[in-house]
């Protein structure tokens, strides 16, 4: 399996700083706006993205948890059962802006279950997307309002997010899969 490390700690630190600028700009009332992390990593990208708001606006931004386990499409296909976490939204999105945070925007199922999840739970203002990384590959018509790196890739490759808080290194890193099959 080749591994080539394309986001380094610094990388992902000054891209969020990016995104966190991007969002203050975009959202005139930011004391109505909630950034929502995607179970597992967009969990830690939107707490850094309130904490760099924070840092530059002096507004102090709410970060709620969203499982979006039972909302995927792919469920019944699965053959493991899935390990569902908690969501903790802990205000009502009734009317507020939501941005939702994810490590990578792939095909854009992962999306819309959250978008299924988040409007069950109300009726938000509006619905933002952050990605660290947008790969490609789109199935459905989901795009991100704030990239970090758009990243093309073969679908014979993995984009791989590793978060100190998940994985003890911050890195983004493309694992060729076709190599690690061939080994095997």
């Amino acid at each position: 399996m080749s591994k080539k490390v394309i986001m380094t700690e610094e990388d992902i630190k000054r891209t969020l700083a990016r995104i966190a600028h991007e969002i203050i700009e975009r959202n005139e009332l930011l004391k109505e706006l909630i950034l929502v992390g995607v179970h597992t990593r967009g969990v830690p990208l939107a707490k850094r993205l309130a904490a760099d708001i924070e840092n530059f606006s002096g507004v102090k931004t709410p970060v709620d948890t969203l499982d979006i386990s039972l909302y995927r499409d792919d469920l019944s296909s699965l053959d493991l059962k899935p390990v569902v976490k908690l969501t903790d939204i802990t205000a009502t999105v009734d009317g507020k802006s939501i941005v939702l945070v994810d490590d990578v925007l792939y095909t854009g199922r992962s999306i819309r279950a959250a978008m299924d999840a988040l409007i069950d739970l109300g009726r938000p203002k509006s619905i933002q997307l952050a990605v660290l990384v947008d790969r490609g590959h789109r199935e459905l018509p989901i795009r991100a309002d704030y990239v970090g790196k758009n990243i093309p890739s073969s679908r014979h490759e993995e984009i791989k997010v590793n978060l100190k808080e998940t994985d003890g290194i911050d890195e983004v890193a493309i694992v060729s899969m076709s190599t690690a099959k061939e080994g095997q």
